[in-house]
Parts: C-alpha cells; structure tokens; sequence
C-alpha cells in the first residue's frame, strides 16, 4: 500500500508538469487557483501540503480532474510507460518460458 508522502510526491510533481504543459509560471496559477505564490513554490519544493480545497482550486485553474494530480507521474508519456514495461516485462516473461520449459 502507498503512503501518503509518495501521493504527495505524484501531487507536487503533476502539478508543475500541468502548470508548465499550461504554460503558467507560479504566480499565474496561485492568482488562478486563489492562492498564494509562495504556498504553490513550497508545494512544488515539498514542503507544504495543500487543503482538500486548495486541491480542487488548482486543478480547477490547470483544467484537469482533481484525480489527475494524484495518479502517475503524468511527465511520462505512454510511450515512455510503454517502452519501460515492454523492456521490464519481456524479461520476465523471457526468464518464465525458460524456467516452465526447462
């Protein structure tokens, strides 16, 4: 089970990925989502939480469901996510065959 520090950290990480895929620096998205810069500086940097409703206001202002912010880490395109389990599980699948035919 996940903790709540590495949802955090695919929180604080989605948001700069949404903030600068907007094109949106700091400010712009604290004035968007009525908070403060340094608030959305010290979630980014790791060192605060947001509220449940500082959550809604930010994906509110970066267009996206509130959920988006907590899933993967959206940097990553599928390609990439492709690319590294094909290459992760084509060895294990390779290694399986060789054990169940041996």
């Amino acid at each position: 089970m996940r903790d709540v520090d590495s949802f955090f950290d695919d929180f604080r990480m989605n948001m700069k990925y949404y903030r600068e895929l907007r094109g949106l620096s700091q400010s712009e998205l604290a004035i968007q989502a009525d908070s403060s810069n340094g608030m959305i500086g010290n979630i980014e940097a790791g060192k605060a939480h947001p509220s449940f409703k500082s959550i809604l206001s930010i994906a509110e202002a970066l267009h996206i469901h509130p959920a988006d912010l907590f899933l993967r880490d959206a940097s990553q395109s599928k390609e990439d996510i492709r690319r590294i389990l094909t290459e992760r599980l084509c060895d294990d699948i390779k290694r399986l065959v060789d054990a169940s035919l041996s």
